[in-house]
C-alpha cells in the first residue's frame, strides 16, 4: 500500500465495508462526546458501512463500552467493541493451552476476557502462574504490580494488553498502561509482549470477527491508530479530534502515516481529494498548495486554510523525506483543525 495519502472520489463509507473505530478522542473524550462523531458514525452505518470499536482500554467489559456510546447516541452493541483485554487473551492462546495459569493484574474487562479465553485465574505469584496478563485498572497500586514483578522474575510470560504510556481524561493525560508496565518492565529487566496497537492484533480479530473485505481503520493517535494501521496493511483515516495533530501528521515517519485525513468524523461521508504534483514542485488540493525548499515547508493558501491545506502540506512534507530531504520542523506551523 502506498506510504502516502490515498485519493477517493466517493465517500469512505461508501468504499470500505467496515470501520474500525477507535473511542477516546474519536467518539468521545473522557465522558464527553465529540462534536459531529454521532451524526457521522450513525450516518456511516445508515450507508452500510458496519462499525466495530477497537479500544486499548482493557479495564472495561464490552457490554460496559455499548452503553456508554448508546449513551452518546452511537447505538452500539457489545459484540461491536473489540477490546485490548480479549486481544491479550486471544495472544495467550498462542502459546497456551486452556487451564494454563494465569496472574491478571488488570480490571474486570482483562479479568473476563482471560478466563473466558479457559485460562486459571490465579492472585499471587506463589501460585507459579505461566503468564501474566498487565492491563490498566485506575485501583492498581504497587501490591498489585509487585507481585507481577515476582511472577515474571520467576519465569512467567508478560503479555501487556497495550503499551500507551498516557491515558487521556477530562482534566488532562494521566499515566497508561503502558506507563505502569513500564514499572514491572524496570523491576524485571524483561520486555513484554503487547496484544494492543501498534499490533495489528485487534484489527485481525475485529475483520474476521465481522467478516469485512474492506476495512477502514478511524483513529486519532499516530503512534498506536495509525501506526496499528501501517503494521497490518490496513488503510488508515486520522481525525483531528484527538491527540495527534495536523502538524503531527505533516512530520509522520513512513509507519505512522495516515492514508486520509479528514477534520472529524464526517470524514467517513465525503469524498477525499488526492494531492497531486505539479511540474514546479508544488502539490496541490483544492484550493491549498505546499512544496518544500531546502527543508523548509512552503504553504499557499487561498482563502481560509482547510483540511486540504493539511493534506497538501502532508503530501509535499512526505515526498521531500522519502527522497532524503526531511522537512525541518521549525517550519511546519500549527496547522488549522476544525474546517472543511
Amino acid at each position: 500500500m502506498s506510504a502516502g495519502l490515498l485519493g477517493s472520489d466517493v465517500a469512505l463509507a461508501d468504499r470500505y465495508d467496515l470501520a474500525l473505530v477507535d473511542l477516546d478522542g474519536v467518539a468521545y473524550r473522557g465522558h464527553e462526546p465529540i462534536e459531529h462523531a454521532s451524526d457521522g458514525l450513525t450516518t456511516a452505518r445508515a450507508r452500510g458501512m458496519r462499525l466495530v470499536f477497537v479500544t486499548n482500554n482493557a479495564s472495561r467489559e464490552p457490554g460496559s463500552v455499548a452503553e456508554q456510546l448508546t449513551g452518546l447516541d452511537i447505538p452500539t452493541s457489545a459484540d461491536e467493541v473489540m477490546t485490548a483485554a480479549q486481544a491479550a487473551a486471544a495472544l495467550l492462546r498462542t502459546r497456551l493451552e486452556p487451564g494454563a495459569r494465569v496472574l491478571v493484574v488488570g480490571g474486570p474487562g482483562l479479568v473476563t476476557a482471560v478466563h473466558d479465553a479457559g485460562f486459571v485465574l490465579v492472585e499471587s505469584a506463589d501460585e507459579k502462574p505461566d503468564a501474566v496478563a498487565q492491563g490498566f485498572a485506575p485501583e492498581l497500586g504497587w501490591a498489585q504490580l509487585a507481585e507481577a514483578a515476582y511472577a515474571v522474575q520467576r519465569g512467567a510470560w508478560h503479555v501487556a494488553s497495550n503499551l500507551d504510556l498516557s491515558l487521556p481524561t477530562a482534566r488532562g493525560f494521566a499515566p497508561g498502561n503502558g506507563s505502569l508496565v513500564g514499572a514491572v518492565r524496570a523491576a524485571t529487566g524483561v520486555e513484554p509482549d503487547s496484544a494492543g496497537k501498534p499490533s495489528p492484533t485487534m484489527y485481525r480479530l475485529a475483520i474476521e470477527r465481522a467478516g469485512a473485505e474492506a476495512p477502514l481503520v478511524v483513529g486519532d493517535r499516530l503512534d498506536t491508530d495509525l501506526a496499528g494501521a501501517r503494521a497490518g496493511g490496513y488503510p488508515g483515516l486520522h481525525v483531528l479530534t484527538g491527540v495527534s495533530t495536523a502538524r503531527d501528521a505533516v512530520l509522520a515517519e513512513p509507519h505512522l502515516r495516515p492514508h486520509y485525513v479528514a477534520v472529524d468524523l464526517r470524514g467517513l461521508l465525503e469524498p477525499h481529494p488526492e494531492p497531486v504534483r505539479a511540474e514546479d514542485g508544488w502539490w496541490a488540493c483544492g484550493e491549498s498548495a505546499a512544496r518544500v525548499d531546502d527543508g523548509s515547508l512552503r504553504l499557499d493558501v487561498r482563502g481560509t486554510a482547510t483540511v486540504d491545506t493539511v493534506r497538501a502540506a502532508a503530501a509535499a512534507a512526505w515526498a521531500s523525506a522519502d527522497a532524503g530531504l526531511p522537512v525541518d520542523p521549525s517550519t511546519v506551523p500549527e496547522l488549522p483543525v476544525g474546517t472543511h
